[in-house]
């Protein structure tokens, strides 16, 4: 797979360390069975700031016409912030959608999906970023820009 192609935002981020990654390598798939694991989202990549997401390309995920559904796509966009803007932290705090829009730009017939996610800016409660998902030929089908509350669990 052509990297330049499906993650052409990746080299804008440095590395991220070990130590943060160890806890997200895992993702989506943790203690417990959640939304984007029964998807089948795979984590691909995950560095500072940003994270690359993969989902096999599967019948199922189509509409009549034959292109792979929007609520898939925008699933996509909704997960892959997520890793990016998690890693940032220390503690694992509770990352919650507050806002979301989500721009279709073109369609994806029988491909993988492919999606970059990225911090565009961090706030003390809320972290805004942007994602875009692309079939696996490079040709984009969806941006998405996003804001996520983050709630901080008290110490115990």
């Amino acid at each position: 797979m052509d990297l330049k192609l499906i993650a052409p935002n990746r080299d804008r981020f440095p590395e991220l360390p070990e130590e943060r990654k160890k806890w997200w390598v895992k993702f989506p798939n943790f203690k417990k069975p959640v939304f984007p694991s029964y998807l089948g989202i795979e984590l691909e990549e995950l560095r500072e700031d940003y994270a690359r997401l993969k989902l096999g390309f599967r019948e199922e995920w189509t509409q009549p016409a034959g292109v792979v559904h929007g609520g898939v796509i925008a699933s996509l966009i909704d997960t892959v912030v997520v890793p990016a803007i998690g890693a940032g932290y220390e503690d694992r705090p509770d990352l919650l959608t507050i806002n979301m829009q989500v721009q279709y730009m073109g369609a994806v017939v029988e491909k993988d999906l492919y999606a970059e996610g990225w911090v565009t800016k961090r706030g003390r409660t809320v972290v805004f970023a942007e994602a875009a998902v692309r079939g696996a030929d490079g040709r984009i089908a969806a941006t998405g820009t996003l804001a996520y509350a983050i709630r901080h669990r008290p110490k115990s």
